[in-house]
Formats: C-alpha cells, sequence, structure tokens
C-alpha cells in the first residue's frame, strides 16, 4: 500500500485519539484551571515578589496534598451520586452543613468579588474605561452563561478557557530567570518561622486546597452521572468502579500538574523580575501586571493582564456555582447545571445572587483588590474542618458501601488535612506573638 495514502489515516487516527483523550478529562482539569483564578494569581504574585524563590518548593509540597483531596472529592460524587454537602446533611445533619455553607458563602462572595475587580483592573490596564463597568459585564456575563447556556456546552467552554492560563508559561518565557537559583527554590525547602511567611504559606495552601474546589467537583462528578443514562452511582453498581476511578485518578493528576505548573510559573515570573526589583508590596494581580511593564516590557504586561481576565471567566462559574450546589444539596434541592432554570429555580437564584453580591461587594467602600490575598487566607482556615468532615465520610460504609476509601490515598487525605491545620495554628500563634 502506498505510504503516502497510510499517512492521512495515521494523522486523522493521532488526532481523533487526542480528542478523545481531551474528552475524558472533565471536572478535574476544569477544578484545576480554575484554581488559578485571579485571587490565586494575585497570591502567587504577591508570594514571588515578597519571598522571591525561596517559596517555590510549596508547589512541590502541595500538588500531592492537593491530587488525594481532590480524588478523595470526586470519589464521593461519584459513589454516590451527590455532592459533599449533600452527604454532610444526609450523615451528619443540617446543623454541621449550614455552619459550613455560611463560611463557604462568604469566602466565595469575597473571592467573586475580587476576581471581578482583578479582571476589572486588567482591562483597564490594557484600554482604560471604567472599571467598575466592566466589573458589572464581566459578572453578568458569567452568570448569565451558567444559567442559559446548554451544559455540554458550557463545560466545553470551560474547558477551552484553561488555554488562557498558558498565558503565565509565555510570561514566564519572556523573562530572564537565573534558573539555578529558581531550581534551588523548588527543590530545597525555606521555612522562616515569621508571621509574614506563615500567613502567605496558608494563603498558598488556600489557594491551591480549597473547600469551593471539593465541592464543585464532587459535585460536577455527581451531574456527569445522573446526566448519562448509561451510568448508575457506584455504590449501586461497581461493576465500573476500577475504570472510573482510573479516569477520576487521571483527570485529577492533569487538572492539578497543570494548576501547580501555572502557579509555580508566576511565582518565578514575579521572583525574577519584582522580587529582583525590590518591588514586594504587590496588593493584586492587576498590579503585577503594570510593575511587569517597565521590567520585563509591555508584551510581559500584556499577556499576564490577558491570563488575568481568561482565569477569571473561568474561575467565577465555578465560585458561585460551588456556592449553589453547596446550599441546594444541603437543603436537598433539585441541582445542576445540565436542569433546566425552571426545573431548579431554588439553585439558579443561588447562583445567580452570589455573582450579584459579588458585583454589588464591588460598589462599596469594601476594596475587593485587597481582598484577595485575605480571601485566600480564610479558604486556607475553612478548609481543615472541610476536610476533616470529608475524610470521616469516605470511611464510611453507609456513605461508601463497599467502596470506601483505603490505602495511601486515604493516609494522604489525612496528611493534606493535618498540613493545613499545622499551618492555620502557626499563622495564629505567630500572629499573637507579634502583637504581644
Amino acid at each position: 500500500m502506498d505510504t503516502a495514502t497510510l499517512e492521512p489515516k495515521v494523522q486523522k487516527r493521532a488526532t481523533f485519539r487526542l480528542r478523545n483523550f481531551f474528552s475524558t478529562l472533565g471536572p478535574g482539569l476544569i477544578t484545576g484551571a480554575s484554581d488559578d483564578d485571579p485571587s490565586g494569581i494575585g497570591t502567587y504574585s504577591q508570594a514571588g515578589a515578597q519571598l522571591g524563590f525561596g517559596i517555590g518548593w510549596t508547589m512541590l509540597l502541595t500538588y500531592p496534598l492537593m491530587t488525594a483531596i481532590q480524588e478523595i472529592s470526586a470519589r464521593i460524587g461519584r459513589v454516590t451520586g451527590h455532592g459533599i454537602a449533600g452527604n454532610v446533611c444526609r450523615n451528619f445533619g443540617p446543623a454541621y452543613v449550614w455552619g459550613l455553607v455560611v463560611l463557604l458563602f462568604a469566602a466565595n462572595t469575597i473571592n467573586i468579588a475580587a476576581d471581578l475587580g482583578a479582571m476589572a483592573d486588567a482591562l483597564k490596564v490594557l484600554i482604560g474605561g471604567p472599571g467598575i463597568l466592566y466589573v458589572v459585564t464581566f459578572g453578568a456575563v458569567s452568570v448569565f452563561a451558567q444559567i442559559f447556556f446548554d451544559y455540554n456546552r458550557y463545560v466545553a467552554v470551560l474547558k477551552w478557557l484553561t488555554l488562557s492560563l498558558f498565558a503565565y508559561v509565555i510570561a514566564l518565557a519572556v523573562v530572564k530567570v537565573p534558573w539555578t537559583e529558581a531550581l534551588k527554590g523548588v527543590l530545597i525547602p525555606h521555612v522562616s518561622w515569621n508571621a509574614e511567611f506563615l500567613t502567605t504559606l496558608v494563603a498558598i495552601l488556600g489557594t491551591t486546597i480549597s473547600p469551593y474546589l471539593f465541592i464543585w467537583q464532587s459535585s460536577q462528578e455527581a451531574e456527569e452521572q445522573r446526566i448519562d443514562d448509561n451510568k448508575t452511582p457506584l455504590k449501586k453498581d461497581a461493576s465500573t468502579a476500577e475504570a472510573e476511578f482510573r479516569r477520576i485518578r487521571l483527570d485529577t493528576l492533569i487538572g492539578m500538574a497543570f494548576s501547580n505548573l501555572i502557579a509555580l510559573s508566576i511565582i518565578i515570573t514575579t521572583a525574577a523580575t519584582l522580587h529582583a526589583q525590590g518591588k514586594t508590596d504587590i496588593q493584586s494581580s492587576a498590579q503585577a501586571a503594570e510593575a511587569l511593564k517597565p521590567i520585563a516590557g509591555p508584551f510581559a504586561e500584556l499577556i499576564f493582564a490577558l491570563g488575568i481576565i481568561g482565569t477569571g471567566l473561568l474561575a467565577i462559574p465555578v465560585l458561585a456555582g460551588s456556592t449553589a450546589y453547596a446550599i441546594g444539596e444541603g437543603r436537598r434541592w433539585k441541582v445542576g447545571l445540565s436542569r433546566k432554570p425552571k426545573e431548579a429555580i431554588a439553585f439558579y437564584t443561588v447562583l445567580g445572587l452570589s455573582g450579584l453580591c459579588g458585583i454589588g461587594l464591588n460598589f462599596t467602600p469594601i476594596d475587593p483588590i485587597k481582598a484577595l490575598y485575605w480571601s485566600a487566607v480564610v479558604n486556607g482556615v475553612l478548609a481543615a474542618p472541610v476536610m476533616v468532615i470529608l475524610m470521616l465520610l469516605v470511611r464510611r460504609p453507609k456513605v461508601m458501601g463497599d467502596l470506601v476509601v483505603t490505602g495511601p490515598l486515604y493516609w494522604l487525605g489525612w496528611a493534606a488535612t493535618i498540613a493545613m491545620a499545622f499551618c492555620i495554628v502557626g499563622m495564629v500563634a505567630t500572629m499573637f506573638m507579634g502583637a504581644s
């Protein structure tokens, strides 16, 4: 047979395999990418500017921890057919779930407000104009897309938006990096026992290991199972459990690796430019973009700002959606982005209210950009009790049937929980010592 005839077939087969592989990625990829929202970008920029390359090792530390806790969250959704809040309500009672939901709503609303403010500021950096108009536009687009877009099409849009994060890999490529020093910061842990370092560490952990990410991934696994007529909760039919767990693990490993690669790119970029020039007082991601211009040139500023906008459009739906899922499941409402608005009025009302509150905070004296860093700290503090409840759920046969989580995954989940709790205690202790 003519080799020229074979080549197009081989190319088509390779293209098909790539598309098929991309289609198998879903909740894990979107969750990992949304982890690098404008709030996260601001936190990583501030960490790199303040502490330099010496904070880079945290990305190696957080990768196995966040992967374990996200895989456990996804398994809960796929095994039970309910998200985390739904399982907490069914097994611990409403008192537990409502304490968490109130804190989650507050943290997510601040996060949405801060992300919208950062996106607006990033667009102002690029084209000027009224920032508050951009806040309203970005917020309205995000909320209306979730309510009125077809679910499968909307998920596809979110997947493509993950590509916007490559802006930070490009930004890293255009700056001069002393790679020996940068690799040393990644591979050799450097710890300072002071409030500034520990607060930054909690902020990084709170950004990479966040309650809204647990809730989103577990709820999306439950959602995708519910809309597929060929799937049932694995608790009821475990015949495909092994294959489903492999899919979840691959999806989560890739999504979290993507998240940490981008975070590390931001830390190294700001360490090599802003920290090296003594610019350590970075309060937001947009401010980091502006600060890059005189050091690394207008192209670095451009791609940094565009990345902020792209990641915000990806993250805001996840933030608002996780709030709606948590409250809806806690109340046992009909939930799900695949449902029509008239089928899940209460769910979509909460989703819209979450976005509206985020927009509204930008009209108050509260500066949402300054709240970027502290919203990550709030998420870090909130994450610990949520993670404890999560680890208790996955060992209950009543919840997981014969598919309780055991072995290395289970113990890695506890390691993530203990690490988060340890950082919070250390931060509070050093704060009190500093005040005395």
